[in-house]
């Protein structure tokens, strides 16, 4: 399906395939690395505590959790030291946060661009995900830290790593278009997305091991597909301390493939409203 822009003088796929979407993000690349690197500066250098907020957040959750968790509640935490374990689910969760909170956002605080000029609307919402990273590789730096000082050391099984970072990407970025695309319209979404990732912390395996869930309830716990992510940075990092739950992780990669197609194709169906609603 075409139509004739007539504000930016050119003809618009309305319903291309997600393959051309990610064809017409490649031909604007120059913006996505200007949008990733003009937010990462807003987000660090604007701040008193600069890239020191990528670690004290995590740390004081990880403080929390473990005096709730561990001392408190005394949960399980296997072998692994409960700090430990807490910071390495801490590390997919803030992660998937990040990504998702700051796409959902991503078009009302740039609603100027969008409305001034024609681009793939797409790019403004990816480019958050160069942002969520860094927070990430200031935060694995922390757990690198911790788990030396613990004495512990993962395995081969961290070559694994990155594949489960796509799955956290995939699930929130799909997520985060859905919402992106909704918050356009109905900004009453840009206060309930932190509530449900509040909701959402307590719902995953962040400050407990999800070995505590009834082995009948593992599958039907397992339909948040981050708890297959964060069970498999557990395990990545943690080797045979910290064991995965593989149809959990099976679950996770289904659900955020489906997921991503799914906000993907409903942010490409709406891109043609947002420059007039915005």
């Amino acid at each position: 399906m075409k139509t004739n822009t007539s504000d930016y003088n050119i003809t618009i796929s309305l319903d291309a395939p997600a393959g051309s979407v990610l064809k017409d993000v490649w031909q604007y690349r120059h913006l996505f690395y200007f949008l990733a690197w003009r937010d990462i500066l807003v987000r660090y250098k604007q701040t008193l505590a600069g890239v020191a907020w990528g670690v004290i957040k995590p740390l004081s959750t990880m403080v929390v959790f473990t005096l709730v968790f561990g001392k408190l509640a005394d949960l399980p935490s296997g072998q692994a030291p409960y700090g430990v374990m807490v910071l390495a689910a801490l590390l997919p969760w803030q992660f998937f946060t990040n990504i998702l909170s700051n796409t959902g956002n991503s078009l009302v605080s740039n609603a100027s661009l969008v409305s001034k000029v024609y681009f793939p609307r797409v790019i403004i919402p990816m480019a958050t995900v160069v942002v969520a990273l860094a927070d990430f590789l200031i935060a694995f730096a922390l757990l690198a830290g911790m788990m030396l000082v613990y004495g512990v050391w993962p395995g081969m099984t961290i070559l694994l790593l990155p594949g489960f970072m796509a799955i956290a990407i995939l699930t929130s970025l799909g997520t985060g278009l859905f919402v992106a695309a909704l918050n356009v319209k109905y900004r009453d979404f840009m206060h309930l997305t932190p509530f449900i990732l509040q909701f959402g912390l307590y719902m995953s395996p962040v400050g407990y091991s999800s070995s505590i869930v009834p082995e009948g309830w593992r599958f039907i716990y397992s339909l948040n597909p981050m708890v297959g992510v964060i069970d498999g940075f557990r395990w990545v990092l943690l080797g045979e301390i910290a064991l995965v739950y593989w149809p959990g992780v099976f679950m996770s990669v289904v659900l955020s493939m489906m997921i991503f197609i799914f906000g993907l194709k409903f942010f490409i169906r709406n891109e043609r409203d947002f420059a007039d609603v915005i």
